[in-house]
């Protein structure tokens, strides 16, 4: 094990702490307020993770933190000898948590990026429905929204956006993604894949360091803001121009974008990969310690 002194651990905690401060300072401050952003407060309110917990350093498995004391009341967390540890019983713990997560992400990796949905997830959520997700205004109306709906191709493979859809818009979608067949379906270009990147980070924690949590939340903030501007409300008067998916230029802007939010998740989407398949390995080491043992 890795025993970092602990002026440097400290550091590191510190800078981690400035780098978020700044992504999580709106979001509480509106919360505060109770003014809520239909944009930038999802990642706080869909994802289960605090703006305190993405705040805490955590280093990984395998990495000890001389004197860390206050880490000693964490879930997870041991003291051996006045170090801080993530402990081997977590690790344990987490098995089947992490080869599920491994086997999702390699059979995402498995396949080409699809750029060609278009954001139609969103409008799927108000197909022929006489309310919205969202306090605002449809840019074309209910009518014009159905029309766009209607005139297009809709193959979402992701769950956890179809499972939204109404009724009459689940109908039209070429896909049949259930909840225990993600692996099968998620593929790289979807935005929602990519967004998702946050969520498998954090689920791992404090297995995995937390620098690439806040890379991952940071992916997962930018492609909120592609997916609210390529939806049908109208958040102008919240200073988003809208990517007109409807028109063939906005199909471009938004196919673009799409493609490199999919090679920026990628590399991201790799580190968690071997972040897993390390974890797997220190797991097997540990269970052949035990059986030589026994």
């Amino acid at each position: 094990m890795e025993v970092l002194e602990e002026r440097v651990w400290r550091e590191r905690a510190r800078t981690h702490a400035e780098r978020v401060d700044p992504l999580v300072a709106d979001h509480l401050a509106r919360k505060r307020e109770r003014t809520p952003h239909p944009v930038h407060d999802f990642l706080f309110t869909y994802y289960s993770y605090k703006p305190s917990q993405l705040r805490r350093w955590h280093p990984g498995y395998g990495v000890g933190l001389e004197n860390g004391h206050e880490y000693a009341d964490l879930r997870g967390y041991e003291m051996v000898d006045g170090v801080a540890r993530v402990s081997a019983s977590m690790l344990a713990e987490r098995r089947d948590q992490i080869a599920g997560t491994h086997a999702f992400l390699a059979a995402t990796v498995s396949r080409p990026p699809n750029t060609g949905i278009l954001g139609m997830h969103e409008w799927a959520m108000v197909y022929r429905s006489e309310g919205t997700r969202h306090p605002h205004a449809l840019r074309l109306g209910p009518e014009g929204t159905d029309r766009v709906v209607e005139s297009h191709r809709i193959a979402c493979s992701h769950f956890d956006a179809y499972r939204f859809f109404t009724p009459a818009a689940r109908d039209r979608n070429t896909l049949r993604p259930g909840p225990g067949d993600r692996p099968s379906f998620e593929q790289p270009g979807c935005l929602h894949a990519g967004m998702d990147l946050y969520k498998h980070a954090f689920r791992l924690a404090p297995l995995v360091p937390s620098d690439l949590i806040a890379d991952c939340f940071e992916l997962a903030r930018d492609i909120r803001v592609l997916d609210m501007r390529a939806a049908p409300y109208d958040l102008a008067g919240l200073g988003f121009d809208p990517v007109r998916v409807e028109t063939a230029e906005g199909k471009r802007t938004y196919a673009a974008a799409q493609a490199a939010f999919a090679e920026r998740g990628a590399p991201l989407r790799g580190r968690l990969i071997e972040a897993c398949d390390a974890l797997r390995a220190q797991q097997n080491r540990g269970q052949m310690s035990e059986s030589a043992r026994n």
